[in-house]
C-alpha cells in the first residue's frame, strides 16, 4: 500500500505540473503560430485608441523626420531645415491621426500584421532559410492601401508608388534562438498535453484509494491553472514595466491582453475543470460513506427492527 501511494503521488504531481506547461504551449503554437487567429485576433485593436495613437506617433515621427532634409556642408547651419519639420511635424500627426480613423487603416493594419507574421513564421519553422534578420516587404502593403484609397474615390490615389521596401522586425541575431523555441514549443504543445493525460490515468489507476486520487487531481489542476493565470498577470505588469515609454503603455496593454486572451481563458477552464472534478468526487464519496455507515438492523424510516429471539435449549 505505501509503496502504491507513493507511485501515485508522484505521478499526480507531475500531471498537475504538466497541465499549465501544456496549455502554455498549446497557446504559443496553436493560437500565436497560426496566421489566420493572429491577424484575427490584432484586427480589432485597428479601432483601440491607443494602438491608433502609438501608430500615428511613430508614423508621423517617421515622416517628420524624412521632411527634414540633412545639410550637405557640415557647416551649414541647420537650424531652419530642424525649425521646418518641427513645424511640419503637428501637420503630419493630424493628418495620421486622421488617416487612422478610415477603412483604408484597417486594411493596411491587418494586412501588415499578415505580412509580419508571415514572414517571421517562416523564418522559424524553415531551417534552410538565409542567416539575417527577418524583413518584411512593404509592398503588399502599399499596393492595399492603394487599391482601397482608389475605391474610396481620393484623390491622387493612383499616384502612390508602390515600392519593395524591406524593413526588419527581427534582429538577426536573435532569429536562431527563435527558432529553437518554436521547435521545442511545436514539440511541446503535441507531447505535453498528452503526457498530462496518460500520468493522470496512470496515478489514479495505481492508488489504494482511486477516490481520494481523482480529488487530489482536480485540487492540483485547479491550482496549476490558478498559477498559470497569476503567470499571464505578473507577466503583463513585466512586459508594460519594461516599456521606456509611458505614454505608448496603454497600447502594449491593449495588445499583450489581445494576445493572452485565449491563454487566459484556458487557466480558468483548468482552474473550474479541476474544481468541478474535486468537487464531485468529494460529493459522491460522501454519500458512499452515509450508505456505508446506515447500519443494517434499521428500515428506511429510521426506527430500529427488533432482533428476532432465540430460544436457548436446556
Amino acid at each position: 500500500m505505501p509503496l502504491r501511494d507513493a507511485l501515485s503521488a508522484a505521478l499526480l504531481v507531475l500531471a498537475c505540473l504538466l497541465a499549465p506547461c501544456g496549455t502554455l504551449a498549446a497557446w504559443a503554437t496553436l493560437g500565436l503560430a497560426d496566421t489566420g487567429r493572429y491577424v484575427d485576433t490584432m484586427a480589432p485593436l485597428a479601432t483601440d485608441p491607443a494602438v491608433r495613437d502609438l501608430v500615428a506617433d511613430a508614423v508621423g515621427d517617421e515622416v517628420a523626420r524624412t521632411l527634414t532634409p540633412a545639410p550637405v556642408d557640415p557647416d551649414r547651419d541647420s537650424d531652419s531645415d530642424t525649425d521646418a519639420g518641427a513645424a511640419l511635424a503637428p501637420f503630419v500627426r493630424d493628418a495620421v491621426h486622421s488617416f487612422t480613423r478610415t477603412e483604408a487603416f484597417r486594411t493596411a493594419w491587418e494586412a501588415g500584421n499578415r505580412a509580419v507574421h508571415d514572414a517571421v513564421l517562416h523564418a522559424l519553422r524553415d531551417d534552410t532559410a538565409p542567416r539575417g534578420p527577418v524583413t518584411v516587404d512593404l509592398a503588399p502593403v502599399t499596393a492595399q492601401v492603394k487599391q482601397r484609397l482608389a475605391a474610396d474615390r481620393m484623390p491622387y490615389a493612383h499616384r502612390i508608388p508602390v515600392e519593395h521596401t524591406e524593413v526588419p522586425v527581427v534582429p538577426a541575431e536573435e532569429v536562431a534562438g527563435l527558432r529553437k523555441g518554436y521547435h521545442v514549443l511545436d514539440a511541446a504543445a503535441l507531447w505535453l498535453p498528452l503526457a498530462t493525460v496518460v500520468l493522470a490515468v496512470t496515478g489514479i489507476a495505481v492508488a489504494a484509494r482511486r477516490r481520494r486520487a481523482l480529488t487530489a487531481t482536480g485540487l492540483g489542476t485547479a491550482l496549476g491553472g490558478a498559477l498559470l493565470a497569476l503567470a499571464v498577470a505578473v507577466g503583463r505588469r513585466l512586459t508594460l514595466a519594461d516599456l521606456p515609454d509611458r505614454l505608448h503603455r496603454p497600447a502594449a496593454a491593449a495588445i499583450y491582453d489581445a494576445l493572452t486572451a485565449t491563454l487566459r481563458t484556458a487557466s480558468w477552464l483548468l482552474l473550474a475543470l479541476g474544481l468541478t472534478v474535486a468537487l464531485l468526487s468529494w460529493l459522491t464519496g460522501r454519500s458512499g460513506l452515509r450508505r456505508g455507515a446506515r447500519s443494517p438492523a434499521t428500515v428506511p424510516d429510521g426506527r430500529f427492527r427488533q432482533p428476532p429471539a432465540t430460544l436457548h435449549r436446556p
